[in-house]
Formats: C-alpha cells, structure tokens, sequence
C-alpha cells in the first residue's frame, strides 16, 4: 500500500497554507487567502507557487526558504494525524502488508514529519523527492514508480491512497489502482479519477483489507482516543 502523506494520514492543521501565506507576506507580495492557497498542496512547492501572482524566479527560493524555516520551527508540531490512521496502519502490517509513503514532499522534509508524528515506525519506507525543486515537475508518477521498483512490488497488487489528482495519475501511470480519499484537500470533482473513492478511515480499512478483517479494527475508538490527544 502507498499512502500520499499531507492530507491522507497527517492533517496539516493549517500549518501548509498559513506557513505559504506567511512567506508570500513576509516578501512583500499579496496574501492570495486560504481558499486559494489550499490548492497548492499537493504538488511540489516550485511549481504551486509559480501560479501565485508576484512569484518569480528571482524570489521563489527565498519564499521558499521563509516557509520552511517556519514549517520546522511550527507547522511540524501543528499538524495532527488523521483519527484512525495508525490503527489501519497497525492492521495492514499485522497482515504482513507492506507499507509505504510517497509524498511529493523532499523526503528529508517527509522523514522528519513523520518521525515527529509517531508514523515512521509503522512505515516499511518513505519516498519523496530528492530535492526542493521537483524537477519531474508536478509529476508523483517517478515517486511511485521508485517505490514499487525498491520493494519489487507487483503494480497489479499494490494501492496508491491519495487525496489529489497528484496520487491519482500516478497510480495509473505505474498500472496501479487507486483510492481517493475525501478528507484531504480535492478540488472541485477530481477524485472522479479514483479506481474507489472513500470517506472516512473505516471505509477505507474496509477497502484494503474487506469487510471481515477491518470489522475487527477498531477505527471508532481510534478516533475518540486521537482525537482527545
């Protein structure tokens, strides 16, 4: 299984788009507003940003730097997992399922998130991109494809869960089926793409591993116990 990270297993609690808002302002340029901004998560940072008035080559690398900078010292710590998630993550790799991140996140970005989070030790790996600037450009289709090559996984038997077009097409482009997940931050219908589309963590519990084997996971408590953290 392959699990998109912001806005599939951690909710970033605003700490993506307020740490973007922050970074656009602080250089002087317009805040563009949540709703706006919100659209950007999901693909690599150089290539949101540049869809943002005022952006250019020439300061995209600073603004980028104001918002990590901010992301490390705050955002990390604001985001929260979703309710559910480490008890389906608990239940697939007591199946002997194997599991894994990709993220278009720099993986040194994603490794340390999900080392404060609690997640890494329920990951059998995390894949990202190498570096900032993504230079497969929007692209998670190379991220994939270098997590299904580094474990020999059989495509026809392996999931990509996602919340955005992003997953999607990545999942299809490698021949693998997808789930859509609605909690994470689609825009407008484009999980219509989605092999499946889910709801809540319970439907996809019962999605990966069917309705016999995630009945016995406790997702509900799950949720009242995260959730009163």
């Amino acid at each position: 299984m392959l699990f998109d990270l912001d806005g599939t297993l951690v909710d970033p609690a605003g700490a993506i788009t307020s740490g973007i808002r922050h970074a656009l302002v602080a250089h002087g340029l317009s805040d563009p507003g949540e709703a706006r901004v919100e659209a950007l998560v999901g693909p690599p940072l150089q290539v949101g940003l540049r869809t943002i008035e005022g952006v250019t080559d020439e300061n995209i690398d600073s603004i980028i730097a104001t918002y990590r900078a901010r992301y490390e010292e705050v955002g990390m710590d604001e985001s929260r997992i979703y309710p559910g998630i480490v008890a389906l993550l608990e239940a697939l790799r007591s199946e002997n399922i194997y599991v894994a991140v990709t993220t278009a996140k720099p993986v040194d970005i994603a490794r340390l998130l999900l080392d404060r989070k609690g997640l890494t030790e329920h990951l059998d790996a995390i894949h990202g991109n190498a570096g900032e600037h993504g230079a497969m450009g929007s692209s998670k289709t190379h991220i994939v494809a270098e997590a299904l090559s580094h474990a020999s996984l059989d495509a026809k038997s392996s999931v990509v869960v996602g919340d955005r077009y992003y997953d999607l097409d990545a999942a299809r482009e490698n021949s693998v089926a997808s789930i859509g997940v609605a909690w994470g931050f689609a825009q407008g219908d484009e999980l219509s793409k989605a092999d499946r589309q889910v709801d809540n963590v319970k439907e996809l519990a019962q999605a990966l591993l069917g309705e016999r084997a995630a009945s016995s996971i406790e997702i509900e408590a799950s949720v009242m116990q995260e959730g009163a953290e």
